[in-house]
């Protein structure tokens, strides 16, 4: 099975304190957005891929043109809506939705969790990581809820089927824990910018 997939690249990022649209902020040499859409385009279950965009991200826009890319410009209202609204303008069948600021995120975890979505037997996946992980890293957490006994954060990655409905209406919904610094690390503020800089370029020392 494979999956189409839709970056969420429409938040203005104000925690970030910086002139820049988030997607387009600077990580390494590459706009973080960049890091997403290598994985996505390296993942072998991933077909398609797509970037939903708002007014407030009108850089981005250009941006994914540049790359030749089709993007889908929402309302703006939330992440839940306007992956919706995305999926309705592009007619999506089963796809993969997925945060623009999620630097190490690679295709090999993508195509993990586009596989266990294959068997969950469910019409919807949310993607989690343990609190304590993102705490280790240094990475705020905003919101969470109980897996069991434990506390998991939203990665900011879901796998749905366009075919259900969708939005206001939960659907039933299989939660993959996958304990990964890749899910953990997102760019929010300029210092989990810094610890995003961090790790990649210590990546890049192992690698050499």
């Amino acid at each position: 099975m494979t999956v189409s997939a839709l970056v969420m690249a429409g938040g203005r990022g104000s925690r970030m304190n910086s002139s820049v649209e988030k997607p387009l902020v600077d990580v390494c040499g590459k706009p973080v957005i960049a890091y997403v859409l290598d994985a996505l385009l390296c993942a072998e279950l991933v077909d398609d891929v797509y970037v939903a965009v708002t007014e407030r991200t009108p850089c981005t826009v250009r941006y994914v043109e540049g790359l030749r890319l089709k993007s889908v410009v929402t309302p703006g209202k939330d992440y839940v809506s306007d992956m919706g609204f995305a999926a309705q303008v592009l007619g999506l069948g089963k796809f993969l939705a997925i945060a623009a600021d999620l630097p190490l995120v690679t295709g090999g975890i993508v195509d993990v969790i586009v596989s266990r979505y294959e068997c969950c037997g469910k019409p919807a996946l949310t993607v989690a990581v343990p609190v304590e992980t993102k705490k280790h890293f240094g990475m705020s957490v905003d919101y969470s809820f109980k897996m069991g006994a434990s506390d998991v954060v939203p990665t900011g990655i879901n796998v749905i089927d366009g075919a259900k409905r969708y939005g206001d209406e939960l659907l039933d919904q299989d939660i993959f824990l996958l304990d990964k610094v890749e899910l953990a690390v997102n760019v929010n503020t300029p210092q989990e910018l810094q610890i995003a800089k961090n790790l990649l370029l210590a990546n890049r020392q192992k690698n050499v």
